[in-house]
């Protein structure tokens, strides 16, 4: 397995990597919006937007791009805000032909009350080993 921990994202707040990636699979550990300043966007369209800047990053680390993503998983805050996310997914992905699966969960919270949004990552890679 290799460990995916772009050097554009702040560090991982524990012992995880960012991603990983075995045998042309991708997967992503949850983004949040933490800029790298530790600033975090105030609305929830700008925070997923960050979020997807990060999945990017850690897809190219590994290889790849949007395109080989086969699903988005999201946790939202508020129910207001599905839109909002769902409108930034949208803009991230309205290049493919094929867009990727996504499933959209309302959870309780986050460690910190400012995140309003995480997003994670599952791709492949055909022909990568690893």
């Amino acid at each position: 397995m290799k460990a995916l921990i772009p050097a554009s994202l702040p560090r991982p707040f524990g012992a995880y990597s960012h991603g990983a990636a075995e045998a042309g699979l991708i997967v992503t550990s949850g983004q949040l919006a933490l800029a790298k300043d530790g600033s975090i966007p105030t609305d929830v369209r700008a925070q997923a937007e960050l979020c997807f800047d990060y999945i990017d990053a850690i897809l190219a680390e590994a290889g790849g791009d949007v395109s080989n993503v086969l699903r988005f998983s999201a946790f939202v805050t508020r129910r207001e805000d599905m839109a909002a996310y769902m409108e930034a997914r949208d803009a991230r992905v309205a290049h493919l032909t094929a867009k990727p699966a996504s499933t959209l969960v309302i959870v309780s919270g986050f460690t910190r009350p400012e995140f309003l949004v995480e997003v994670e990552a599952l791709a492949y890679l055909p022909g990568k080993s690893g």
